[in-house]
């Protein structure tokens, strides 16, 4: 199955003419197919002129340079004491969900043979980089989801790139995020104004696949995303598996020029699980040896990017069903919670929050 792909053009030129909520009865068919999609698959490709496929390249290509440096190098930007939330994550410590979660577990037993997940062997073997993007509140309660940025020596460009590509794949989030409210029968900022401010994420990630290139390797073990959406440029490696709502496994294929989004638990929050949190997995496939080969062919780097970006509600925001989603029978099973302390909690079980006292 191919997932849809909307251009965002023809809503974009549209929503900056348009009072208020009003829309062009036109353009609401576009937006039902977005909810419809998040709904139904937890995912969406999207078209969005001001993500070049060149902008995304420009990224890989200062992410592939960065990963390649010796790991002693990477762990300089290391803060594990503010949860691995700025700087690098290095390989071997972010643990699947699936590997710790026992109602995860369960679940996983009735899924058919032909689509279960790979099973990891321990945490996943990839490094990350997470870098904040946007404004931050000036007072918030969390101030650990809100910490300065890390630049590491000898990338005098990085904080130009990863600002410039973090807020074109913001703008493109919020696009999606008004068209989702609008599809779902929601007043159009009803999700793009809880993201003001919000603790949003670029967090690329690095798997070295000279040394992980067998297939069967999980570089990242069956989860969901704990965010509001996640946004994802086009790697070079294939290899991201998503699991529809219908329980089929699906190996995803961005188109150049493409964006991926994915639904994450604060959208399954907010619409009382109309929406629910889409399960991925990375792992090497036939497809990504393929793409090992070739690169190695044309002397390319072997390291696996993702330019990965996780858009999240702000920190000091309630996340509670929204309008008539508070009607459905399922609401009392979300209730009203402050999004830090969300995502404090989903970060311990990931083995993210470490402990404070630790340098």
């Amino acid at each position: 199955m191919e997932l849809m792909v909307i251009d965002l053009s023809p809503y974009l030129e549209i929503a900056g003419k348009s009072a208020g909520d009003s829309i062009d009865p036109q353009y609401g068919g576009l937006c039902s197919e977005v909810s419809r999609s998040l709904r139904e698959t937890g995912a969406l490709l999207v078209k969005d002129p001001r993500c070049s496929a060149e902008d995304n390249d420009r990224f890989i290509d200062m992410m592939e340079r960065y990963f390649e440096r010796p790991g002693e190098f990477k762990r300089l930007q290391e803060r594990r004491h503010l949860h691995y939330q700025v700087g690098v994550t290095p390989e071997g410590v972010e643990v699947p969900r699936s590997l710790v979660d026992k109602e995860m577990q369960e679940k996983l037993k009735a899924i058919p043979k032909e689509f279960q997940p790979s099973t990891p062997k321990g945490p996943d073997p990839k490094w990350r980089y997470m870098w904040r993007v946007g404004p931050r509140p000036s007072k918030t309660r969390f101030q650990e989801l809100n910490s300065e940025p890390v630049i590491p020596e000898g990338f005098p460009e990085w904080q130009d790139t990863m600002d410039s590509w973090g807020c074109k794949m913001i703008s493109a989030i919020e696009a999606v995020a008004e068209m989702a409210a609008i599809g779902f029968g929601l007043p159009k900022d009803s999700f793009t104004s809880l993201m003001k401010q919000g603790p949003h994420l670029l967090a690329p990630t690095g798997s070295d696949l000279q040394r992980y290139g067998q297939v069967g390797t999980v570089f990242a073990g069956y989860h969901y995303d704990l965010n509001f959406l996640t946004i994802h440029g086009r790697s070079r490696f294939p290899g991201l598996n998503i699991w529809l709502r219908n329980g089929q496994k699906v190996e995803v294929k961005v188109p150049v020029g493409c964006l991926l989004i994915q639904t994450g638990k604060q959208i399954e929050w907010l619409t009382a699980g109309d929406c629910i949190a889409g399960m991925h997995e990375v792992v090497v496939t036939g497809r990504t040896v393929d793409a090992i080969k070739l690169a190695t062919e044309q002397n390319r780097s072997l390291w696996r990017v993702s330019s990965t970006l996780f858009a999240h509600i702000a920190s000091d925001a309630v996340l509670k069903p929204l309008g008539h989603f508070a009607e459905s029978p399922l609401a009392a099973r979300y209730p009203p919670m402050c999004a830090g302390e969300f995502v404090e909690q989903e970060l311990a079980v990931i083995n993210l929050k470490g402990n404070k006292t630790e340098p």
